[in-house]
């Protein structure tokens, strides 16, 4: 075994989950204090999205490096599917919201995207923990079982 290498997803997901669950926030928020957390929201969304791009390309890159009869091989497929659902329902959400280039006020349609997108991140963030923490995928422990 050669030495422990860091991989690079867990290194790029703290970007979006940061921006998207900070855009929840902001979202939920945005009845109350008006325009301008509608507008950070869609700015976190778009960042997140963007971000997540990256973080999603490591993460296959991972799945990737996952032996086939390995038991995190199905932790890693439900695991992928969710943070897939969370980038829909994100992108979703900041789609929803544009109009041309200009951000609208706050729609229920953006609103509930958004509290689905976080939703998904929170499962596919409890099952990348269970890969990690049970399985050692990623890190220098073999990942076959």
């Amino acid at each position: 075994m050669g030495a422990p290498r860091h991989p690079l997803h867990p290194a790029l997901v703290h970007f979006p989950v940061a921006c998207w669950s900070l855009a929840t926030i902001a979202d939920l928020a945005s009845p109350w204090l008006g325009r301008p957390a509608w507008w950070l929201a869609g700015v976190l969304l778009a960042i997140g999205t963007i971000a997540a791009l990256a973080a999603m390309g490591a993460g296959l890159f991972e799945f990737a490096r996952i032996a086939g009869d390995s038991p995190a091989l199905a932790v890693a497929r439900r695991h992928m599917l969710l943070a897939m659902a969370a980038w829909v329902f994100y992108a979703a959400s900041l789609l929803l919201r544009l109009e041309g280039m200009d951000l609208v006020a706050p729609a229920w349609p953006a609103l509930a995207t958004s509290v689905a997108g976080f939703l998904c991140l929170a499962a596919a963030g409890w099952l990348g923990g269970k890969l990690v923490y049970r399985y050692g995928v990623g890190g220098s422990r073999e990942t076959s079982g």
